[in-house]
């Protein structure tokens, strides 16, 4: 797919624009300022060394400025932000693992929260700034277990730290919305407009974070190795990581261009039938990947949701966002993209998100007109 066209996407409003990501070494991260390179965005980064080894943002070897920097370090990140002085940031630098945060409570609630401040603190004093796009997740809702989706104004809560940070990074963010980014003084006292967007469970080609399932069936099949399943019955909103990807780029997209009704929660996540056990998407997976073998976990495992879903109506509404891809598809192009890293074959980062695009462009998603 030719560079001008990708150019055009979101109504070729990041071409030209500066734009900063948090958190552009992990997963979603790495993929996010890829796309907006594509698009012709003038792209800085701001996060800690990538995670694992090896990892998506290294393999792709792109142009942006990356700063390796603690937000936790205020002053830094502020002087960062400031020299750089971007048109949008988007906020995804985070502890992203519900298992990791029983082991590090003190350290997921540092970065998550504070760390949450500190970026809304420093976008406080930028010149140029356009609009902020906080990213957190589905766990950032009082679980109830309910079988059906929860919606933008459901009450926030967390049983565990990890789930509890990402409830306080959404309070804090309405917070500062409503206190110095209110959207009826928009154009008076600022010009700063803020939204957040909450995915469900995302995988893709690119992640080898610990405690993630995708990366443990890679990891077996790549080995003949065996995957131990923690929660098989555990259900799961899972989709591709374009997929809230694309929800992201629409928000920033309509804040840049000052359209204020577009400020707020926003939930990404799939139709219904991704909603899947642990055991289905492994079973999938496993249908694509004959290596991969399989068993059960016997021992007892700290809480995790066993029934999580989002209600998207309001993105497929008033965003006129829309998922592209099936759940088949979701899981074929996953491990697609590791059999051919695995097999020393081109990277598939490219050819999925063109393929996505397409794929889009059939369906005539408003992003791609």
């Amino acid at each position: 797919m030719e560079t001008m066209e990708i150019k055009k996407l979101f109504g070729g409003i990041y071409a030209g624009k500066k734009v900063v990501v948090t958190g552009h070494t992990g997963f979603k991260g790495s993929w996010l300022v890829y796309w907006l390179e594509r698009m012709g965005a003038e792209v800085y980064g701001i996060a800690l060394d990538p995670p694992t080894e090896p990892n998506h943002i290294s393999l792709l070897g792109l142009k942006l400025r990356s700063f390796i920097q603690d937000i936790n370090e205020k002053e830094k990140l502020a002087g960062i932000l400031k020299e750089i002085n971007p048109d949008l940031v988007f906020h995804l630098a985070a502890q992203p693992l519900v298992r990791l945060s029983y082991d590090q409570p003190t350290e997921t609630l540092m970065t998550n929260v504070m760390g949450t401040v500190h970026v809304l603190e420093a976008c406080r004093n930028l010149d140029k700034l356009k609009a902020i796009v906080i990213i957190t997740s589905d766990k950032c809702y009082d679980n109830k277990e309910w079988l059906w989706g929860y919606r933008e104004d459901e009450a926030m809560g967390g049983k565990d730290p990890y789930s509890a940070s990402k409830a306080c990074a959404e309070i804090l963010t309405a917070s500062y919305r409503h206190s110095f980014f209110n959207p009826d003084k928009y154009g008076d006292t600022h010009q700063v407009l803020i939204a957040s967007g909450r995915a469900g469970n995302v995988i893709g080609g690119g992640d080898w974070a610990m405690d993630r399932i995708v990366t443990d069936m890679v990891k077996a099949a790549s080995t003949e190795g065996t995957i131990f399943l923690r929660y098989p019955k555990a259900t799961r909103p899972w989709q591709h990581v374009l997929e809230p990807l694309s929800g992201y780029l629409m928000l920033g997209w309509r804040l840049l261009e000052g359209k204020k009704e577009f400020s707020g929660g926003w939930n990404f996540g799939p139709d219904a039938d991704h909603n899947v056990s642990v055991l289905e998407l492994v079973r999938e997976a496993a249908a694509a990947w004959p290596s991969l073998h399989f068993d059960f976990e016997k021992k007892p495992q700290p809480h995790e949701a066993g029934f999580l879903m989002l209600d998207s109506t309001k993105a497929k509404k008033l965003l006129e966002w829309a998922p592209v891809w099936s759940f088949s598809d979701t899981v074929k192009n996953t491990i697609q993209w590791y059999q051919a890293f695995y097999a020393g074959e081109k990277l598939q980062t490219a050819a999925n998100l063109e393929n996505y695009i397409l794929d889009a462009q059939k369906n005539s998603i408003p992003w791609t007109r």
